[in-house]
């Protein structure tokens, strides 16, 4: 194996190990999960949040945020509830239930992009903090020179705090997608 395959495997999100929290199993979304990805984010709460997602987000745009992750540049995590028996939180027909993705996604030499969602009934519960933690640290030990960043409207309150006590601080830079700013994490 020559030095541009060694660098080829390791720069690459397809492969990012599963994470199990005290509440929560992290793993990148497989194609058998796209029915539960769509029910979770077919919410305009989420759809207007985040701006790739179309509205309505139907089960073909799940299968197609899921296969964007072969190439190994961008990788969607489910953040799936131990043992599926959450109140509030709709059931997988598979036993769990999924409550948030957690998005990553390279951005050139040396950064990686985050960002998430949660779904309704999951929001104000800690299951963003402890899913992007968790996240924050496999990319980490994985990535240790990339520099992590979000993109966050300030006007979005609960993920701007988020993002500041996950160690996120504002740069002062406009962010790629209109209205949101560039925040950095130290």
């Amino acid at each position: 194996m020559d030095m541009f395959t060694i660098r080829g495997a390791r720069d690459s999100l397809a492969d990012l190990p599963a994470i199990e929290t005290a509440r929560l199993s992290v793993a990148a979304l497989q194609p058998a999960d796209a029915a539960a990805l769509r029910r979770l984010t077919d919410d305009p709460a989420i759809t207007a949040a985040v701006d790739f997602l179309p509205t309505p987000f139907t089960l073909q745009d799940a299968e197609d945020l899921i296969r964007s992750g072969r190439r190994g540049r961008d990788c969607f995590l489910g953040a799936w509830t131990r043992g599926g028996d959450d109140p509030g939180v709709a059931p997988d027909p598979a036993g769990r239930d999924l409550v948030g993705v957690v998005g990553t996604h390279l951005r050139g030499t040396g950064t990686i992009e985050i960002g998430y969602w949660i779904g309704g009934a999951a929001r104000g519960r800690g299951f963003a903090y402890e899913a992007v933690s968790a996240i924050l640290g496999l990319l980490g030990a994985r990535f240790p020179a990339r520099l992590v960043v979000a993109e966050c409207r300030p006007a979005n309150v609960a993920s701007w705090g988020l993002l500041q006590k996950l160690g996120f601080r504002d740069t002062g830079e406009e962010g790629h997608r209109p209205g949101r700013r560039l925040l950095r994490r130290d």
